[in-house]
């Protein structure tokens, strides 16, 4: 499957790759491959790649040998992840608890992506973020708000899947006075936790999480597009969370309202 390589800061590179809907309209997806500390590498999350975009990979990381570990962040995307184990049997392959009951044969580390432990595993290079207030894994396989947010400290960079979307509109609406907007998922009012204190809850994680990410300049959002520095119209990536936030205020009070 085609995919363009996007190269973010020395050691961040964000693949851009397609999904379509019904076969027909191309919301795509994305998965990124960054270089640790250690020299080794980790992908955060999957994808099938074509022969060129592989063997860039290729070029980069000897041959897929330096590849330590393939992070799946988001647990209904699993399409790519058979694939991946594949093309990368030495690596370490973390799923989420969804990840590893859907694909019980396949061979996974025993820790969740979700998990706190694996997060400390990794803390030298990334910070890791999980929703508050919300359901991770809905009962509804149609609802995808959740997953596992990742920043890349040295790039500073967020990759994140569904749960934030960045829309870049075509340059004639830009024209017009019409503004790239960042967003959450569209589904939050269905994956609020049905308890007093959800909504509060989901809106203490945002904040927190645009004032403890607030120095970062890059966002890799799943279906929509990647918001680089190169290409930002000097709002910063803390300010557009914060304005997502305020968007969801009549969505987060019409739940407080109801469950208190």
């Amino acid at each position: 499957m085609g995919a363009k390589i996007l190269p973010i800061g020395d050691n961040f590179w964000n693949i851009r790759g397609s999904f379509k809907i019904g076969g027909l309209i191309d919301i795509g997806t994305q998965a990124s491959l960054v270089r640790l500390a250690n020299g080794k590498f980790v992908f955060l999350d999957s994808y099938t790649f074509d022969d060129a975009t592989q063997q860039e990979i290729d070029d980069l990381t000897k041959g897929g040998e330096d590849i330590e570990a393939v992070l799946n962040l988001h647990p209904f995307h699993t399409i790519h992840v058979p694939w991946m184990h594949k093309q990368y049997p030495d690596a370490m392959h973390y799923g989420t608890t969804r990840h590893l009951s859907r694909f019980p044969e396949l061979q996974w580390q025993r820790l969740p992506a979700e998990s706190p432990e694996l997060h400390t595993m990794y803390a030298q290079d990334f910070d890791f973020s999980v929703p508050r207030g919300v359901d991770f894994i809905s009962d509804d396989e149609n609802i995808h708000f959740s997953s596992v947010l990742v920043m890349h400290r040295e790039s500073k960079t967020i990759h994140v899947d569904d749960t934030l979307m960045f829309v870049r509109l075509p340059v004639l609406m830009r024209f017009f006075g019409l503004k790239n907007a960042m967003s959450f998922h569209p589904t939050l009012s269905k994956v609020l936790e049905k308890r007093p204190g959800a909504a509060n809850e989901f809106s203490e994680w945002a904040e927190e999480l645009a004032d403890k990410w607030h120095d970062v300049e890059n966002l890799c959002a799943a279906h929509t597009a990647a918001l680089l520095a190169s290409d930002n119209d000097n709002s910063s990536i803390h300010d557009r969370m914060i304005n997502a936030l305020e968007k969801v205020r009549k969505t987060l009070t019409a739940h407080e309202q109801k469950h208190g």
